[in-house]
């Protein structure tokens, strides 16, 4: 297993969301940005990602966007752990560990697909 937001890990996730089924956006509809921010992130890395999901597909940068549709702020131990599937996003969202601002909208069609793409990010 890579390390989280390590190059590798970026670059296998690209990959698999590359191999993933068609991400479930109606042609013509607008691309959607879902900026992921660590606010205590380690200095030597990045304090936010950024999911870019289209009809052409989706993938994963590093750094903020920003026209996001959405921001998601959580703590770097808490998405390693969604990441590595430690814990569940629904405990995570229950338990107030997550904050979302922003369109919600942009980001709950998109749940279950990810899911299916990248099982262990639950």
């Amino acid at each position: 297993m890579t390390d989280f937001l390590s190059t590798e890990w970026f670059r296998e996730l690209n990959e698999t969301l590359e191999n993933a089924e068609p991400v479930p956006i109606e042609n013509g509809a607008p691309t959607v940005r879902v900026v992921i921010e660590f606010p205590d992130a380690p200095k030597i890395g990045p304090h936010a990602i950024t999911f870019t999901i289209g009809t052409e597909g989706a993938r994963v940068d590093s750094g903020d966007h920003l026209a996001a549709d959405a921001i998601v702020r959580l703590s770097f131990a808490d998405a390693s752990a969604l990441t590595g599937g430690d814990i569940d996003s629904a405990s995570a969202l229950r338990d107030g560990r997550v904050k979302v601002r922003g369109d919600i909208n942009a980001i709950v069609p998109l749940l279950s697909w990810l899911q299916r793409a990248h099982p262990s990010a639950r």
